[in-house]
């Protein structure tokens, strides 16, 4: 392990979306470095193994991990969990690391011949709030209660979809856009306490939540036949990124959608 690497040991992350996809393999590859884990995720009885597996790894690099299964858009359960983070981390440790990877919206054209059939009011504002405006609100709270400060990494998972479009994606390019706007936002607002936030834009990866889209197979193979590299991204990809950018020397970069993709997003 590097030095910077071991900089990160005894440090706290916590991983917003932690049972699946990114979030999950960035647990994962922050415990290597020795960073404890603190995951929110929402599950059922039929997606809890996969929560499990990821605890269980966590805890296997030898680092503390502390799960929590609620809705991260909940305010009346953010600030409770906000409550036992703080117990669990004491007076004398805060927040390093803060992954926004939460991906829960609607897939619904915003025009169909049935109006049923049509993206909603709620459906819409569901999406956008929970996949961005959920972000400033965890900040909100970490930054006030002192539980993140000088040396805080922030970083919100983004795709290509902020800027261009795909059948049924229009609730959830919005949302990635505004998550953007956010991101820089905070960038210009954290700066002078020492935080730096930024995205990361991941190439098409296969995980649950793309093939909950409809059409994800014709969107993987486009992406395969477009990447330089010949392959899709993978979640390890990404998570390998946000170790590297979490140390020591990186606090001059903020404000930045930062691509993870091989390459894939200059492709025409």
């Amino acid at each position: 392990m590097s030095q910077d690497g071991k900089a990160l040991k005894g440090e706290w992350a916590l991983i917003l979306g932690a049972s699946s996809g990114f979030g999950a393999e960035c647990s994962r590859e922050l415990a290597r470095a020795g960073v404890n884990i603190i995951g929110i995720h929402l599950d059922r009885k039929t997606t809890q193994p996969a929560v499990e597996a990821t605890v269980a790894d966590v805890k296997g690099a030898g680092v503390e991990a502390l799960f929590i299964n609620m809705n991260a858009a909940d305010e009346t359960r953010r600030a409770e969990a906000l409550e036992e983070i703080a117990r669990r981390l004491g007076t004398h440790k805060t927040i390093r690391v803060l992954l926004h990877s939460l991906a829960f919206g609607t897939l619904k054209r915003f025009v169909e011949d049935d109006p049923r059939e049509q993206v909603t009011k709620a459906q819409m504002e569901m999406t956008v709030d929970v996949m961005a405006h959920s972000l400033v609100y965890w900040v909100q709270d970490l930054v006030s209660r002192k539980l993140m400060g000088p040396g805080g990494r922030v970083f919100a998972m983004t795709s290509s979809g902020g800027t261009r479009v795909w059948p049924t994606y229009g609730a959830v390019s919005a949302a990635k856009a505004c998550l953007e706007s956010h991101v820089r936002q905070l960038a210009l607002e954290l700066a002078p306490k020492g935080i730096t936030a930024n995205c990361i834009r991941a190439g098409v990866t296969d995980t649950p939540a793309l093939r909950k889209i409809p059409g994800h197979d014709k969107m993987i193979e486009a992406a395969k036949e477009r990447n330089p590299g010949g392959r899709l991204t993978t979640p390890r990809d990404v998570a390998k990124a946000l170790a590297a950018f979490c140390v020591n020397g990186t606090d001059w970069m903020t404000g930045n959608v930062i691509g993870v993709d091989g390459g894939e997003d200059i492709v025409g």
